[in-house]
């Protein structure tokens, strides 16, 4: 992915069946004022799932026409807000840059794609702040992941900001051990032919990791299979997933 200036989205309640709003020219997005127009939740720049679209056109709907007359209910509101936000940001990654107008606390913070926190700098992180484009790669004694600037490293690296499922970050630490246990009975054996049929199920087992890795994380990143290091060890292949799509 190539990172270019992001396109500026804002998150407010207003009442309206779209909680989504663009600025009125690109260099305004400091601006609130300036964010009039409304972004249908369908827009086909968004891809917005479903149930994400749902969460937002119910919130914005939820505001009463006057305002809040409850501070609890106001702060309820907020949260969810805060909520679908972050959920946005995660799904849109660093193509849009994510604002949430918070009418609780009367504060306007980006929604960060990658750490899940809100941050009064746009550019609270370098470029990318996450890693964007991951390879799953079974090698011995690396992590299961890896991406450029970040080298290899595993699934619950806060770093990497990835957010994965636990049973997902279990089943990746177990692939990796795996294969440094099956590589030190090969070499101790040394008998060819011996652990082939392992090496083709840990081969095999890396792909459906791979595709689970893009699935959990969304259009927002992509995700390469490149099997086993070592050619010896097994078959190489490259496969390449953004979300569910294979590319």
């Amino acid at each position: 992915m190539t990172f270019e200036e992001p396109r500026y989205l804002l998150v407010q309640a207003r009442g309206e069946p779209s909680a989504l709003y663009e600025a009125q020219g690109p260099w305004a997005y400091e601006d609130l004022g300036a964010f009039t127009h409304t972004i249908a939740l369908d827009d086909d720049r968004l891809l917005l799932p479903a149930d994400l679209a749902d969460a937002l056109r119910s919130w914005s709907l939820s505001r009463p026409p006057e305002g809040f007359t409850s501070r609890p209910d106001l702060r309820e509101h907020a949260r969810q807000g805060l909520a679908v936000a972050q959920r946005l940001a995660r799904h849109l990654g660093p193509s849009w840059a994510v604002r949430y107008r918070d009418e609780h606390r009367k504060t306007a913070k980006w929604a960060c794609w990658g750490c899940d926190r809100l941050h009064w700098d746009r550019d609270s992180h370098s470029t990318p702040p996450h890693p964007v484009d991951l390879t799953v790669e079974g090698e011995y004694a690396f992590g299961p992941l890896r991406s450029e600037g970040f080298g290899d490293f595993f699934p619950d690296d806060p770093a990497a900001a990835l957010t994965l499922s636990d049973d997902l970050v279990a089943a990746l630490y177990t692939w990796a051990k795996t294969i440094n246990a099956t590589l030190n009975l090969d070499l101790r054996d040394r008998e060819d032919g011996k652990y082939d049929a392992e090496w083709e199920r840990l081969f095999r087992e890396g792909a459906e990791l791979a595709r689970r890795v893009a699935h959990e994380l969304g259009p927002a990143r992509t995700v390469t299979y490149k099997g086993m290091a070592h050619g010896g060890l097994a078959a190489i292949t490259s496969i390449t997933w953004q979300g569910d799509q294979q590319l």
